[in-house]
């Protein structure tokens, strides 16, 4: 496994799988695992998550097949955050399954045999999706898994390159299992949602030119891009081909700063660009006319509240900014002025907040900034760079 990215979220499932007896060492600038074939073995401890509910969520859906018991713990932010969306169906599919009394972590997990479901996910999340879907490999018939609204689909293409028959009909996608995974070769596409805060900040930004290269297109991430365009960014995509999976597509973006203007974004825009909202908020504030942002409750259930935690320090740096339940709307443009702003210990407000501060008449002190090392341990850096290039 080639150009993985060194994060916390990144080391914090590499540990968990060596817990469960997975083999992973460095070797050549990659990573190479060493599959165990006939299933994991006991872990002699909790298995810490840290801040990734990404790793909690898939691997409770993982561990969902083994028979053994495990237990899922992780920091302060992820022991708040909703885990009871997967016990349920993975206590359909039947395994144990439990979350504390207030519904969060810790996760323990009792594996077993498990048998095909019919579910509807109760949300649009790739998460949710997975920890199914990694069940599913493992589960005697089929299973079928019914979405609100399209969610990003790197799992489905990641099972279908390790040989894992997955079927999609619209909005409904599938499972026959018992199957077995195949090793394969895999070369990790670039984020887009690292490179986000970049294009964000070049949109805005009177006089940039930015080029960000080989980054994954794939059309389930890049809500982003197509908003941007549709307020009048200079936006360029360059298709490169597929990497990673050999279904990613990936390429070049190259972005020029233009003029904004408001636009609304539908709640089944909201899943192909879950992260980038509280960038897409910066860049509202920057943008001439009304921007609404509908169906965005979900944003409440990550790292942080990131409704509150980007509406809150831009009204105090003079943005204007108006919440109705889930639906966020913003009036530009607006002169920001500098302002001490809270990530609240959450990567992608931090990076947001750092995108505005750009704007700003003044400075802008990111509290607790480090946290930007959970997805992107170089953003400070790349991001002090792309300031001496504006210069």
């Amino acid at each position: 496994m080639s150009n993985l990215l060194s994060s916390q979220d990144v080391r914090s499932t590499q540990a968990c799988l060596q817990d469960l007896g997975v083999r992973i060492v460095q070797e050549d600038g990659s990573l190479k695992v060493e599959g165990l074939g006939g299933g994991f073995h006991p872990p002699s401890r909790p298995l810490q998550c840290g801040n990734s509910g990404t790793t909690m969520r898939l691997l409770a859906g993982t561990l969902a097949g083994q028979a053994f018991s495990s237990v899922l713990v992780g920091d302060a932010s992820l022991s708040r955050r909703p885990m009871q969306r997967i016990i349920r169906p993975l206590r359909m599919m039947g395994a144990s399954a439990y979350s504390s009394p207030a519904g969060s972590a810790p996760v323990i997990i009792q594996g077993g045999s498990l048998r095909g479901i019919e579910y509807s996910l109760p949300v649009a999340s790739a998460q949710l999706k997975s920890a199914i879907l990694l069940a599913s490999v493992q589960a005697n018939g089929r299973t079928m898994i019914y979405e609100p609204r399209l969610s990003r689909d790197h799992t489905e293409i990641m099972l279908q390159r390790m040989g894992i028959e997955v079927l999609r009909d619209d909005y409904c996608i599938s499972v026959v299992g018992p199957q077995v995974l195949q090793a394969t070769d895999y070369r990790v596409p670039g984020d887009i949602s690292s490179a986000a805060p970049f294009i964000v900040a070049a949109a805005i930004t009177q006089g940039s030119h930015l080029r960000v290269r080989d980054v994954g297109l794939n059309p389930t991430r890049t809500g982003i891009i197509h908003v941007l365009k549709r307020m009048g960014a200079s936006i360029e995509l360059f298709e490169s081909g597929f990497i990673g999976s050999g279904h990613e597509p990936a390429g070049d973006i190259v972005v020029k700063a233009a003029a904004l203007s408001g636009v609304e974004v539908s709640a089944a825009e909201i899943p192909l660009m879950i992260d980038e909202i509280p960038l897409l908020v910066v860049a509202a504030c920057m943008a001439k006319g009304k921007t609404v942002i509908r169906g965005a409750g979900e944003l409440r259930h990550k790292e942080s509240d990131r409704i509150e935690g980007i509406v809150r320090p831009l009204l105090a740096m003079g943005a204007r900014i108006q919440v109705e339940g889930d639906d966020i709307a913003v009036w530009g443009p607006s002169r920001l002025s500098g302002h001490a702003a809270d990530s609240l210990c959450d990567h992608r407000l931090a990076m947001a907040l750092a995108v505005a501060g750009l704007n700003a008449d003044g400075p802008v002190t990111i509290l607790q900034s480090e946290w930007v090392g959970i997805s992107f341990p170089a953003f400070w850096q790349e991001f002090e760079r792309l300031q001496e290039g504006r210069a």
